[in-house]
């Protein structure tokens, strides 16, 4: 390698003022970004980006009567009474004084009510009654205002609740927001910071890994302003940001720190550590995030912008977490010294295991026992995982509605007063949308039928034709009985797209596309499903091509993604196990629910890929340092995993505190996403690391080194240092 992070280490360790000072700029930019860019930039839109038939449906639309369009109802307010009708005085005051009211906030374009005439405004008992608002764009303030109308409705013999597009959208981003503070800040940071104490001892050492881990989240959360600007990002890249910020943050510190403390537990100077650790860790780090970042890249492939939100959030805070890593924290270390061993703790604070004996006596002890055994430690680990993974064979995708959100919710409040009083209504009907061949008198006919054979169906209510654009392009209303995110409605549209509609205009020669928000529902789970074996793939081909040359192996490598897929695997059955069937879901405070969020399976597959090579390269980097040295494969086992163990299942548990944050909150995608994030990382640092591993290496043996003549010319990417210092003997 032409790049040094040795060197790089030693530049800033010798210059930590004017590394500081970079980075304090990058900071205060940074800063200035959120503040003037970042409000109001994101959206918790997750359109698909392939042009799919929903979108295509709503372009005819928008082209055939812009105002129509941009006046259509996107929010229902339900107005109740049980002492008066709607004929009465009192009801029609009432709801033309709240009307009035709501007609003057920002972004709402139209207001429309029974008092005009229209009777299907009106419920069946006549004691509710509904005011169709027209918001074509989200505005905070204004949807802000149209609730806080609601709530200042006085008349004790009223009830107002709303529903809707941007109700929905408004307590998604509240709900974020609660689940940002409540679960990842304070939950996720205190229990990743006792975590770091523990592991560390010392209050230094531990405050200094989450110090950079804030650092970089700040930063990166910079980036995120200003490409908000560029591109359509979710309102959840701020959430999965600081959780990987803080998961990758920390780690990439614990991995660094942990090693200079070693190095000057050996007697090296300051300096002569620092050096040490960019030659080694600082080189894993910067090995293991690049892998991380470049995995991530796959989630381009699924043209979901929800999906390509997440993964610009990752991508950037794992970049700068690397930066970071090879930059700023030799720089620290340059400033504290021996200072980081300041402030130690009661009983966990004495000497560290790595100064002491980089060989954890504990953790020797399971992998000598591992390995005396190796069969056994192969077959019972990998019987328990599969019988964990089989339950991924009922996985269901699926999408959160208001249903998903907790009761105190405006949005899920005003679905179930609309379910009440107005079941066949909804502010997301399925829009049938003829765009060719209208006039024609077949396709009348047939458009005509398929109204009749939706109204006779009990998933759907009654629908209306409108002729847009001259008579040029007919437009069928139909509600969706139910949640538009509902499987009973998703499936229903399903069949109607594809089976009730082609039969009804067989041979008639009419272009005919069904838009609304299930249709959008069903074209972002087919957007993120679809290209899934390209994303796998790529994830796979790439972590075993970057495996076999860091390592000049291909048992190493293919090992690595074969243990990979069984952690994941079992991650993806325990998830379904849990949200689906419900088992356990009440005593870890999860919704169950009958499907995973679509986007949850294939992100969590390449989040956990790339944050399994942190600590496979780690632990294999330590294997193949000392086997170089003993040429003896089993004493490189044993200190490679013991002399980890400790430092990897910390950095796990960071991982886990951190993403047990997400599970905590109330938002059901990111409880899914947590839990599955967490499991799998504890069956990777525990099972997979300190079992599953030993026991194929030292069942392969020499054979772990095997890497075929003909690949001699792949280039040689030493991660540790190019003549590494003999390691001290096991000590039995």
């Amino acid at each position: 390698m032409t790049f040094s992070t040795r060197a790089l280490a030693l530049s800033c360790a010798r210059h930590p003022r004017r590394t500081l000072v970079w980075w304090g700029v990058a900071a205060i930019v940074a800063l200035v970004a959120i503040a003037t860019l970042l409000g109001g930039a994101l959206t918790t839109d997750s359109n698909p980006t392939n042009n799919p038939q929903s979108l295509r449906a709503r372009d005819v639309l928008d082209k055939a009567l812009p105002a129509n369009a941009q006046a259509s109802t996107t929010d229902l307010v339900v107005v109740r009474s049980s002492r008066y009708v709607v004929d009465e005085p009192q009801f029609r005051t009432f709801v033309g004084q709240l009307a009035g009211q709501v007609g003057h906030a920002k972004g709402v374009v139209s207001v429309h009510t029974y008092l005009t005439g229209d009777g299907s405004l009106v419920s069946q008992d006549r004691h509710a009654a509904l005011i169709a608002l027209s918001m074509p764009s989200y505005e905070e303030k204004g949807i802000n205002d149209v609730i806080n109308d609601l709530h200042a409705a006085s008349d004790p013999a009223f009830t107002a609740s709303i529903t809707g597009k941007q109700t929905l959208q408004h307590d998604f981003n509240q709900l974020s927001q609660e689940d940002l503070r409540n679960g990842e800040l304070r939950f996720g940071v205190p229990a990743a910071l006792i975590v770091l104490l523990l592991v560390f001892g010392t209050v230094v050492a531990g405050l200094v890994p989450m110090f950079m881990a804030i650092l970089c989240i700040l930063v990166a959360l910079g980036g995120v302003a200003v490409l908000a600007h560029a591109f359509s990002l979710s309102v959840f890249v701020i959430n999965m940001l600081t959780g990987m910020g803080l998961a990758l943050g920390i780690d990439y510190s614990l991995f660094a720190i942990s090693r200079y403390r070693e190095e000057r537990g050996r007697g090296r100077e300051k300096l002569d550590a620092i050096a040490a650790t960019g030659a080694t860790a600082n080189r894993a780090v910067l090995f293991s995030g690049t892998t991380f970042v470049i995995a991530m890249f796959g989630m381009f492939l699924v043209p979901s912008s929800i999906m390509r939100s997440l993964a610009v959030g990752a991508i950037l805070v794992g970049v700068v977490s690397v930066i970071a890593a090879v930059t700023l924290l030799p720089a620290v270390l340059g400033l504290l010294g021996d200072r980081i061993e300041r402030l130690r703790l009661p009983f966990v604070g004495r000497r560290s295991v790595e100064a002491s004996n980089p060989e954890g006596r504990f953790w020797g002890a399971i992998v000598r026992s591992v390995l005396r055994k190796p069969w056994l430690g192969l077959a019972v680990p990998v019987i328990i995982l599969l019988l964990a993974a089989s339950p991924i064979l009922g996985l269901r995708i699926g999408t959160s509605g208001a249903t998903a959100l907790p009761d105190r919710f405006e949005s899920r409040q005003g679905f179930a007063a609309l379910q009440q009083d107005f079941p066949s209504t909804t502010a997301s009907p399925a829009k049938i949308v003829v765009a060719s061949h209208a006039t024609q008198p077949d396709v009348v006919a047939a458009l005509n039928r398929l109204q009749a054979t939706l109204a006779a169906d009990q998933r759907f209510g009654a629908g209306s034709i409108d002729h847009l654009a001259g008579g040029q392009v007919a437009l069928l209303s139909v509600p969706v009985r139910g949640d538009p995110s509902s499987p009973p409605a998703i499936a229903a549209v399903r069949q109607l797209r594809g089976q009730t509609i082609p039969a009804t205009f067989a041979g008639t020669g009419a272009k005919v596309l069904v838009g609304g928000q299930t249709s959008e529902n069903i074209d972002y789970f087919d957007s993120v499903t679809g290209p899934t074996p390209y994303v796998i793939a790529f994830v796979l081909g790439f972590t075993f091509v970057v495996l076999t040359i860091v390592f000049r192996s291909l048992v190493i490598a293919a090992t690595s993604v074969m243990l990979n897929l069984l952690s994941v695997a079992a991650a993806y059955g325990l998830l379904v196990l849990v949200f689906q069937h419900g088992v356990g879901a009440g005593v870890f405070g999860f919704q169950h629910t009958p499907t995973i969020e679509a986007w949850v399976p294939l992100f969590l597959f390449s989040v956990l890929f790339g944050l399994s090579m942190d600590y496979q390269i780690f632990l294999l980097s330590r294997i193949r340092e000392h086997y170089d040295i003993t040429r003896d494969t089993t004493k490189a086992i044993t200190f490679g995993v013991a002399s980890t163990a400790r430092i990897i299942t910390g950095a796990a548990l960071i991982i886990v505190a951190v993403f047990a944050g997400f599970a905590q909150g109330d938002l059901i995608m990111f409880q899914q996403m947590g839990f599955g994030i967490a499991v799998a990382l504890l069956i990777d640092a525990t099972i997979i690391r300190s079992i599953l591993l030993p026991s194929v290496m030292g069942l392969l043996g020499r054979w772990n080194w095997y890497l075929p003549h003909w690949l001699d010319w792949l280039p040689k990417l030493n991660i540790e240092a190019t003549e590494p210092e003999r390691q001290p003997e096991l000590v039995d």
